[in-house]
């Protein structure tokens, strides 16, 4: 299969690696990683230490039929991303959004008009940028795609590449369940400037519990009840070393997710008539500390 990696940083880097095994995989990536990438190899630490030699490039020259498109972008920019391949995709091509962010998918769908097959993934990898060429591989995980007719193919080709792809029964569900871990862990640990493991601090409970009800309440009214405590948060993460994407972000100066994570779940909150005055306050204390 062919495969475009569009938006190669951390988890587009190990997504295209592992695919690589199967497929013919190009990344898409900033001019310093690619350019190493190309010269050296992809060069992959962590739980797994390897270097793969695969394509990496700039921007996208061509679209060939029946290819998969992986968007990794961060949400915020996903619109510059897809406006530089609209007028190559085709009926054939799938782009599968690997995001974060509440319908992120929908900003895509918006541009692309319906020419191509837009789909969904939920994934729970964990990679790490560490420089230009080289990534660390941080957790193994899941990759659940969204139901359609071409879901079966790509999953399994995922489960043979080692990305533990399955067709998700529901993937408002698992998009929903994400988003409610993401909209505590990121804003949180940014604020506080805390690793991930830190989140389990149980004098943080009280302020998690309440951004999972709020999320909770305005899933049910958007057709789906999660049931995600914060247990099993703590649980998930008390051994983490990582540090959020979103804290990653403010680090190097960059705009984060917040308005597609807690900023998302306000704005949806408001058009059903529930009050979430705690991710929206989250939202605006990032916001702030972007400008910074």
């Amino acid at each position: 299969m062919n495969i475009i990696v569009l938006g190669a940083g951390a988890i587009g880097s190990i997504f295209g690696a592992k695919l690589s095994r199967l497929n013919d995989v190009l990344l898409i990536a900033r001019k310093g990683h690619a350019d190493k990438i190309n010269r050296n190899g992809l060069k992959v630490t962590g739980i797994e230490s390897k270097t793969y030699k695969i394509k990496a490039a700039t921007r996208v020259k061509k679209i060939y039929r029946g290819t998969l498109i992986l968007l990794t972008t961060k949400v915020t920019d996903s619109q510059r991303a897809i406006n530089s391949i609209k007028g190559m995709v085709r009926k054939d091509t799938t782009i599968l959004c690997v995001q974060n962010g509440l319908y992120s998918e929908n900003i895509v769908k918006r541009i692309t008009g319906g020419k191509c097959l837009v789909l969904r993934a939920v994934t729970n990898f964990g990679a790490a940028f560490l420089k230009p060429g080289a990534v660390k591989y941080n957790s193994y995980s899941y990759t659940a795609i969204e139901k359609n007719e071409r879901s079966k193919e790509i999953a399994e080709n995922f489960r043979k590449c080692g990305l533990n792809g399955h067709m998700s029964e529901n993937i408002k569900h698992d998009m929903w369940k994400k988003l409610a871990l993401n909209c505590v862990l990121n804003p949180i640990t940014s604020i506080l400037k805390i690793k991930n493991r830190e989140i389990a601090d149980e004098r943080l409970n009280p302020l998690k519990r309440l951004v999972i009800e709020e999320c909770a309440k305005v899933a049910r009214k958007d057709g789906v009840n999660i049931d995600y405590s914060v247990e099993r948060l703590n649980s998930a993460f008390k051994k983490s070393e990582n540090i959020s994407s979103m804290q990653q972000d403010l680090i190097k100066g960059k705009r984060t997710e917040i308005d597609y994570l807690n900023g998302a779940v306000a704005e949806l909150g408001k058009k059903y008539g529930v009050k979430c005055p705690v991710n929206e306050a989250l939202a605006e204390i990032v916001k702030g500390m972007e400008k910074d």
